[in-house]
């Protein structure tokens, strides 16, 4: 899809920054995405890559555009020179998802020490056994 396709919605705050209604700290921009720096950051360097498509959940979002704003974070990610970082994109308010416009956040992870950085706890599910697993791939191998 043609970035002249591309799809806004008018009350949108990350529509309207593409559209420089809105001002931004500008790094990267392509047909299909454009990324800024964070005026919120949990880190140096902490960017935001946003499709220049309003979709609100990752399956939205024309695949294109997708592809397109990873590459965007890959570059910011070794512009800013930061050896380990998190790439994180949320779907719906229940995920944390704050602005419903599909976007994806590049943090640097400054050292293991520093709080800076993206803290995250991974609260494995232990009732979730291997059979529920077992048929869950089967399900989803059907569907995909």
């Amino acid at each position: 899809m043609a970035a002249s396709n591309a799809r806004s919605l008018a009350s949108c705050i990350f529509c309207k920054i593409i559209k420089g209604e809105i001002p931004s700290f500008k790094l990267v921009e392509t047909d299909l995405s454009y990324s800024f720096l964070d005026i919120g950051p949990l880190a140096k360097g902490h960017s935001l890559v946003i499709p220049k498509y309003h979709g609100e959940k990752l399956h939205d979002v024309p695949d294109d555009y997708l592809k397109d704003s990873l590459i965007v974070a890959k570059k910011i990610a070794v512009a800013v020179g930061c050896e380990n970082y998190n790439i994180l994109q949320n779907n719906g308010a229940i995920a944390h998802q704050i602005v419903p416009h599909v976007h994806f956040h590049m943090i640097p992870k400054p050292a293991e020490s520093d709080a800076a950085g993206l803290v995250i706890g991974w609260p494995q599910q232990k009732d979730i056994g291997m059979d529920e697993i077992k048929k869950l791939h089967e399900e989803l191998k059907g569907k995909l």
